[in-house]
């Protein structure tokens, strides 16, 4: 028989890696709708553009200046009619939006089985980042399967004693990586050409919530400085929300070798990421994007829910000090040796099968399959 299961994301990162998941179904013989809350409207929208995606369902949520809360009730309040008519068997979210989080507790509501892809990330605060580490947490707590991408993951379920079943699949961004970097694609924009060409490019992107305000505002003047010190290229992909604009523009705008763009479509943005020499950012998923890319990266945070790629050396945490942004910046540039440790570490992420692992984990869950796939290692 053939299975029904509905995919749920809402926002650009929760896209880009659920899109290979959806890709792979037909493979496996697995009816996969998707439904789209559109948490972040037009970034998605571009997402499901790049991969070729529809959405079967599309709650379109987003509001002006919307709030946690307005989330909440429009995820809740819009599932319930999305679960009457595709009447799923399984319902998969990812990682830890609050689409997540209240995607899976309406599945949850309705007593239909959830899969959580990327489970079992964790930093150990539950502020930082915020809302994210408890909207994951809690998912996991509601999740029958438990789709971990690493060792390291599948261990936090495990001392957490999450009731779901756990697979180790790898992480599907590194699918989705694979899937854009495989050629060399024209760039929209002849600006991005030539930075792309730079001697040392940088490429930033910082968009968290609780970085907003003053830390953004130190992170923001130690990279003016860096370009000041050093002949770099430096292109930041500013975030939407005017709270991160405004201080961007503010710090930032005037300087020759500070090019500020909008956000890229992923594949764009993966082929400017995998030409650079450096990578700045708060963001979770580029954590895993540049390990896959070999591009050293500087993590604009003071906790991780990805150690792995600490501990293999291809991330350095340095927080968001103006002084310890600038000097690790400086560093790297300045010194060849310690640039290629990091940028010859081993991806600890995924091998660009996790999608695949993840339907035949389904399949055997379900009883349609004898072997459960073998775990990445």
């Amino acid at each position: 028989m053939t299975r029904r299961v509905l995919a749920v994301f809402g926002t650009r990162p929760e896209a880009i890696k659920m899109a290979p998941v959806v890709m792979a179904a037909a493979r496996h013989g697995v009816e996969c709708q998707v439904a789209v809350t559109a948490q972040h409207r037009e970034l998605l929208d571009k997402v499901l553009r790049d991969f070729d995606l529809r959405a079967d369902f599309d709650l379109d949520i987003m509001q002006e200046s919307q709030s946690l809360t307005s989330i909440a009730t429009g995820v809740l309040q819009g599932m319930e009619d999305v679960l009457d008519r595709a009447k799923p068997e399984l319902v998969l979210v990812h990682g830890d939006t609050s689409t997540t989080l209240y995607a899976a507790i309406a599945a949850y509501y309705r007593q239909i089985s959830v899969g959580h892809v990327e489970a079992g990330l964790r930093s150990g605060d539950k502020y930082s980042p915020w809302p994210e580490e408890m909207n994951r947490q809690l998912a996991d707590r509601l999740s029958d399967l438990l789709f971990a991408p690493t060792g390291v993951a599948r261990a936090a379920l495990e001392r957490e004693s999450c009731p779901g079943e756990i697979f180790v699949t790898g992480n599907t961004v590194i699918d989705a990586v694979r899937l854009m970097t495989g050629r060399e694609r024209p760039w929209t924009r002849s600006e991005l050409g030539e930075l792309a060409k730079g001697p040392f490019l940088v490429v930033v992107e910082a968009h968290r919530r609780e970085n907003i305000g003053e830390r953004h505002r130190a992170i923001f003047r130690a990279i003016r400085r860096f370009a000041d010190l050093r002949d770099v290229q430096v292109a930041f992909s500013v975030h939407p929300n005017p709270a991160v604009q405004e201080p961007v523009r503010e710090i930032l705008s005037d300087h020759p070798r500070i090019h500020l763009l909008e956000p890229l479509d992923y594949p764009e943005f993966m082929q400017l990421v995998s030409k650079a020499k450096l990578v700045l950012t708060d963001s979770g998923g580029l954590q895993e994007e540049c390990p896959a890319l070999g591009v050293p990266l500087l993590l604009l945070r003071d906790t991780s829910e990805r150690p792995e790629a600490i501990a293999a050396g291809v991330v350095r945490m340095v927080g968001y000090d103006e002084e310890d942004v600038l000097g690790a910046a400086l560093e790297l540039h300045d010194d060849p040796q310690a640039w290629g440790a990091m940028a010859q570490a081993r991806n600890p992420f995924g091998d660009g099968r996790a999608s695949d692992r993840i339907w035949q984990a389904v399949l055997h869950w379900f009883g349609d399959v004898n072997e459960a796939p073998a775990p990445f290692l």
